[in-house]
């Protein structure tokens, strides 16, 4: 029999794969943990993806997986593989800065439950991923640690708010990296960065230990690689917890096997409007190619009418701007010097939101969803846009510095604030590149609690095409 193929550099597997080689010993988590951390030293400075890197104890907790793999322990699915998360999941004894100077020296005492099912399974910390402050913007932009750069192209923005996360999965410094959903803030950089990543269902995920931004909107989610390694990271965090009433019980499908499943029979939608209105070349011709190779693939393609999503789009915007300056405004009225000057002035903007519209907002979300679910009726998915643009440059979207940045920001999150509005799952798949080589993303949306059905169409996608594969060239 022969021997298995060396792994000559364990940063380029997938979450899965190398998850599989570790517990083969195939290779030792401290040469896979040595790698990571020699990728980071490399990029760090280039990229800012990292808030903190704890090479030392991520070296300790490497031998120590190793150890317990020699004697025949292993602790889960995830056994000995090094991971980075953003920084807004406590973490019990470690400094959580969630992006901001209010929280510069905050060690938490506590850690999120969606964190802690990982570290369960085996994983190993290499520190804390960067992020827009407070999760509160779509572009990776941050006046207290310095904007997270685009590992394609470092002039472009990651897209925020798990900007870190993006930037850091793209140039293969970690595997896969929690991140949070509230408006798109894993759709986007998921989309920008080129990697995958899952939007969850409303409960799907337990929040607890999750910095807040939005009760109404907020999600967990991974980015990664692959579909498969968002299906893996979904089976582990999924179900009920005592720590959150909104997460729901009942038994947790299995998202890897639905992974496997084929194509063929599935039958998908492309909305006729809103979502292919002004987009720009690249991204359309995208769509078109993404249509036609899942159609090969034994896909049907059909157009959609959905209600009007530009509402959708508002509604949404009136309960994220009152709900996060509600959780904000003990701090906002001693500590408001201490925000960057745009995140203050959207959290300030909350605190004009009358009362009504933001109850109407809420009482308007279930009809809402009612009449999508109408109209999707027959699909087992939609096909869409995460963004109407690839990343566009940071000084173009500097608000304090670029004159048409706030329009270009209101932009970005067109596509993606729907979805959190209807609180649909989603999952952003790499499909294609600009003339220019950045990436570009396409967004394949369910139904409540249906992400078995979209991880499906979206792994069957990365069978026909290897858009996943591909990764930025090293400076």
């Amino acid at each position: 029999m022969n021997a298995p193929a060396r792994i000559t550099d364990p940063t380029l597997l997938s979450l899965t794969d190398i998850a599989a080689a570790i517990a083969a010993r195939r290779v030792s988590s401290r040469e896979v943990t040595q790698a990571c951390l020699a990728r980071i030293e490399k990029a760090q400075p280039r990229l800012n993806a990292f808030i903190s890197i704890e090479a030392e104890a991520a070296l300790k907790a490497a031998d120590k997986a190793d150890s317990a793999l020699s004697h025949g322990e292993n602790k889960g699915a995830l056994h000995g593989v090094p991971l980075a998360h953003k920084d807004m999941y406590y973490d019990a004894g470690h400094v959580v800065t969630c992006g901001t100077k209010i929280r510069r020296d905050w060690v938490a005492t506590t850690t999120s439950t969606a964190l802690q099912r990982i570290k369960d399974a085996g994983t190993v910390r290499l520190g804390a991923l960067h992020m827009v402050e407070f999760a509160y913007g779509p572009t990776g932009h941050n006046p207290h640690y310095g904007p997270a750069r685009n590992a394609w192209n470092p002039a472009h923005v990651t897209g925020g708010s798990s900007s870190g996360s993006g930037t850091a999965v793209a140039a293969r410094l970690t595997f896969a990296a929690l991140g949070s959903d509230t408006g798109g803030s894993i759709r986007l950089p998921a989309h920008f960065c080129g990697v995958s990543g899952l939007k969850t269902t409303v409960g799907r995920i337990s929040r607890a230990g999750a910095m807040p931004l939005s009760q109404s909107l907020d999600t967990v989610g991974p980015l990664a690689r692959t579909v498969e390694d968002c299906a893996l990271l979904l089976g582990l965090m999924a179900g009920a917890d005592p720590a959150d009433p909104t997460a729901i019980s009942g038994e947790v499908p299995d998202y890897l096997a639905a992974t496997r499943a084929p194509l063929a029979g599935r039958t998908i939608g492309i909305p006729d409007s809103f979502y292919v209105d002004d987009l720009d070349a690249d991204v359309a011709r995208v769509l078109d190619e993404t249509a036609a190779t899942l159609a090969k693939a034994g896909a049907r393609i059909v157009k959609v009418a959905l209600p009007d999503q530009a509402k959708l789009s508002a509604a949404s915007q009136i309960i994220l701007a009152a709900e996060a300056a509600a959780y904000h405004a003990k701090w906002l009225k001693e500590r408001p010097q201490e925000y960057g000057a745009q995140v203050r002035a959207r959290l300030e903007n909350g605190f004009a939101v009358p009362a009504v519209s933001y109850l109407e907002a809420l009482r308007w979300r279930g009809p809402a969803l009612g009449e999508y679910l109408d109209a999707v009726s027959g699909l087992d998915a939609v096909l869409a846009p995460a963004a109407p643009m690839p990343a566009p440059t940071i000084a173009e979207t500097d608000v304090g510095g670029a004159p048409h940045a706030e329009a270009m920001i209101q932009r970005l999150t067109r596509f993606t604030r729907p979805v959190n509005y209807l609180g649909l799952p989603a999952v952003s798949i790499p499909a294609g590149f600009t003339a220019h080589g950045l990436p570009v993303g396409l967004q394949i949306i369910g139904r409540p609690f249906e992400e078995a059905a979209i991880l499906s169409i979206g792994a069957a996608f990365q069978r026909e095409t290897d858009f996943h594969m591909q990764m930025p060239e090293e400076p």
